[in-house]
């Protein structure tokens, strides 16, 4: 199972960015997708999370900001970032988690939002 994020960028204070994730691979069933992010010197914090049946759950620090969304037959899944912040600065990576329990990391993608 191989998670390749992409969309991170450089952008200023109050823009948008939309941050992808596709899964390849076979032989699993993804029960929830999530996002988390670490900026430096921070611990890594769960940004967002969707459940295969559509729950979502956010970080009360985005709630109203961001909005993720899945797709479970391409399978991907987005994270949409608006009125960005520079506290926002992070690496963002996006995990599932399959029926079986097991989760799964891709490569994180830096988003630099300037002040």
């Amino acid at each position: 199972v191989q998670l390749q994020a992409s969309g991170g960028g450089l952008v200023q204070a109050g823009g948008s960015l939309t941050l992808s994730c596709v899964v390849s691979g076979s032989g699993f069933s993804i029960d929830s997708w999530g996002w988390y992010r670490q900026a430096p010197g921070k611990q890594r914090e769960l940004v967002a999370s969707i459940t295969s049946g559509g729950s979502t759950n956010y970080a009360d620090s985005v709630k109203g900001r961001f909005t993720i969304s899945g797709d479970n037959h391409k399978p991907t899944v987005d994270l949409q970032l608006s009125n960005l912040k520079p506290e926002d600065t992070a690496v963002y990576s996006c995990t599932i988690t399959s029926r079986s329990g097991i989760r799964y990391w891709g490569q994180g993608t830096q988003v630099t939002v300037s002040s």
